[in-house]
């Protein structure tokens, strides 16, 4: 089995983040999501790791080839030229995915379990042409919405609907039994294809209508990375699986959980709990909670409060809640 990562867009609900970084090179809980994603699926033992990459997709690679090169038999890397959506960027895997089962993980979802739990539900269905994990959702039209027999079948699958009888929302997790069959519907729905964004959902219905025999498992806990509101909550989830740094830090006070990088100064301050603070920072006499700081940042006579810093940010000043990019400057 391979392993798809779509990874090649801009992000650009994560801006200003994203201005400077892929959305996948985001930081939480210590380190960026791809790293998170790839963490989960190195007991898969996946014969390769195939990850779509295009904006600034130089940092991308730096990062996974430095961390990860030596964790799986082969990663490749796939550039897609035009963000022309999630089902474009499937596509232009084909040649590097070929015949071979694949399993395809978003790039800004992360999961409470591992993926070796969700291809366990898979073999569970059976002898199928692919599994599509799924979640009970409340607001069907933010998401792709899967309509199912009584047997659980996949009889129908529609993209951000605005009317729905159906709450299963597709959790951003599939596996592909039948590859050539979804590059075959891909290719249908490029070819018909006029404006918008080229959705891998309308290439599963195309899919299901040309015989594929799709079944779903559940989901129980997703995350999406891509989106501010939800990074801290993703930030605290991550951490609270972690174990505590026990981290010993002289004039402080450190409130697990916690995660605190390399090369990073702690003085006279109060930190979390549910702080991930990135390498190379500094925090002077300040209490920071439930925040993430990213690279090469200071942050000094503050008080933070479900923050996100981006890199090389400098803050000096009083108690706010901030959203701020990279290499800012901000005093008060």
């Amino acid at each position: 089995m391979k392993i798809v990562i779509p990874a090649a867009g801009a992000g650009k609900r994560l801006y200003p983040h994203t201005y400077t970084k892929p959305k996948p090179m985001v930081f939480v809980a210590g380190k960026p999501i791809i790293g998170h994603i790839l963490d989960k699926a190195i007991d898969l033992k996946p014969e390769e790791v195939v990850i779509v990459v295009g904006y600034m997709k130089e940092r991308l690679i730096d990062y996974v080839n430095e961390n990860y090169r030596r964790k799986f038999r082969r990663i490749s890397y796939v550039t897609q030229e035009q963000q022309l959506g999630l089902g474009h960027s499937i596509y232009v895997a084909r040649e590097a995915v070929g015949d071979s089962p694949a399993m395809i993980a978003l790039g800004d979802m992360i999961f409470k379990g591992g993926y070796k739990e969700f291809a366990e539900l898979h073999r569970c269905n059976g002898q199928c042409s692919g599994s599509i994990g799924v979640k009970e959702i409340d607001n069907p039209r933010h998401y792709g919405i899967v309509f199912t027999d009584y047997q659980g079948r996949v009889k129908k699958l529609v993209e951000k609907p605005k009317r729905s009888s159906s709450r299963l929302g597709i959790a951003g997790v599939y596996f592909i039994e039948d590859s050539p069959g979804l590059f075959r519907a891909l290719e249908q729905v490029i070819e018909s294809h006029t404006n918008g964004e080229i959705q891998l959902t309308d290439a599963l219905q195309k899919a299901v209508e040309n015989g594929a025999d799709y079944h779903t498992f559940e989901v129980n806990s997703w995350y999406d990375c891509g989106r501010p509101e939800s990074l801290l909550e993703v930030n605290r989830l991550l951490l609270s699986e972690q174990k505590p740094s026990r981290k010993r830090i002289d004039h402080s006070i450190v409130i697990e959980p916690v995660s605190i990088g390399k090369n990073v100064t702690i003085e006279n301050s109060i930190v979390g709990p549910n702080v991930s603070i990135s390498d190379g920072s500094t925090i002077r006499s300040s209490i920071v909670e439930d925040s993430i700081v990213g690279l090469h940042s200071e942050i000094r006579h503050m008080m933070l409060r479900s923050s996100l810093v981006g890199d090389g940010v400098v803050l000096s000043g009083k108690s706010n809640t901030l959203n701020i990019g990279d290499s800012s400057t901000i005093e008060f």
